[in-house]
């Protein structure tokens, strides 16, 4: 279907069932959406039902990012639970949080929605980084139906002065009471391969450096600016110390660093992808006592391996495969800042892999016996 914001017709929809169940039988885990991103926003709950009701037959588990994490987060938690009712299928939200001033201490009501939910018999899951940032691309503050079709047609739709207005007075919206936290400077570029001088640099600053008041207006114009020369990634802070703590602490909250592969070096990535674990381990155990130790570890291996049906995995117990990480409890700590992300996190000691030593005394040692993990699907028939 591409970038069109329309329904599936029938026969798409039927060939996107049978890539379901295709992906299910070769291993798949389960299957994901990302309704906040085009063009997985332009999915109906339907549609999402009708898929997910095929990787249901073969014990999948349906995982989301929802439609909206700030003024629409209740009704975005009620989609992902009604998925699960109607397609009688585990869900899970990803990295959960609540984005927006406006929207802070909201994780209260979402919490009591899942716990509802759990109560009633569906199963509900939530995975969280530890961060009061989150990093995406520029485009989170752009309006959806602008991306429609893809980037020929959000420029053209930039350029024409009528709908230019509508996208302008939406950034501006983002800005003030979404992922902008209230002001420009809260949203940095972490990634720009076509202009790296923008990296580490927030939108505020861009602004000044135009002679621009940074102006939530001015903003949007740096904004279309990055769009026009080729895009970026960016870090947005938004988001209160007080939801991902509470978040963090419900019993099927497990920890994932949602970061993507990054080069060490390379941008001014979120420090998420080198910390997430460490700063769990270090912040909120330890220093903070926003969780036990053994709930943090519960939280990073038996109930993730639980969630996903990925069987002797998660424990150290017989007969499971040997995947242990040991580390020092009173020395683990993230390194990785904002402002110097590339950093590696200290205190890991030796990391074993299916009962072999990959990394020890914090040294890799260059072995490499990972194995592919296949969902509650697989047919044995793909190698």
């Amino acid at each position: 279907m591409g970038l069109e914001n329309r329904d599936p017709t029938a026969s798409e929809l039927f060939k996107m069932k049978l890539m379901v169940k295709e992906a299910m039988e070769e291993g798949a885990l389960g299957i994901s959406t990302g309704l906040f991103y085009v063009p997985g926003s332009f999915s109906s709950t339907s549609e999402v039902i009708e898929l997910s009701k095929v990787a249901s037959r073969y014990g999948g588990i349906y995982i989301s990012h929802m439609r909206e994490e700030a003024v629409d987060v209740l009704k975005s938690i009620n989609e992902t639970i009604n998925i699960g009712i109607k397609a009688k299928i585990p869900v899970q939200i990803t990295h959960h949080k609540i984005i927006g001033k406006e929207n802070w201490g909201l994780s209260k009501e979402t919490l009591k929605l899942v716990d509802n939910a759990i109560k009633d018999g569906v199963q509900v899951s939530i995975d969280q980084y530890p961060y009061t940032a989150s990093q995406t691309s520029i485009r989170a503050l752009i309006p959806q139906w602008a991306q429609a079709g893809g980037r020929i047609d959000l420029l053209q739709r930039i350029d024409d002065p009528k709908t230019r207005k509508l996208i302008v007075d939406e950034i501006i919206e983002r800005i003030l009471f979404d992922r902008g936290g209230g002001h420009p400077k809260n949203i940095f570029i972490s990634k720009s391969s076509w202009n790296t001088s923008l990296e580490g640099k927030n939108l505020a600053e861009l602004c000044i450096e135009r002679d621009l008041e940074p102006s939530p207006y001015n903003a949007a114009m740096v904004v279309f600016d990055i769009i026009k020369g080729g895009g970026a990634s960016a870090v947005y802070h938004a988001i209160n110390s007080d939801d991902v703590d509470l978040i963090m602490q419900h019993p099927m909250t497990s920890i994932a660093s949602d970061g993507p592969m990054t080069v060490f070096g390379v941008g001014s990535p979120h420090p998420r992808t080198y910390g997430t674990f460490a700063r769990v381990l270090g912040s909120y155990v330890r220093e903070r006592n926003i969780l036990s130790l053994e709930e943090a570890v519960r939280k990073m291996t038996s109930l993730p391996a639980q969630i996903l049906s990925i069987k002797q995995r998660g424990l150290i117990k017989e007969g499971y495969y040997a995947d242990i990480a040991i580390f020092d409890p009173k020395t683990i700590l993230d390194k990785a800042t904002f402002e110097d992300p590339h950093q590696y996190a200290v205190g890991v000691i030796s990391v074993i892999v299916n009962g072999e030593i990959v990394i020890d005394q914090g040294v890799h040692n260059g072995n490499k016996p990972g194995r592919v993990l296949r969902g509650p699907g697989y047919n044995g028939s793909n190698n």
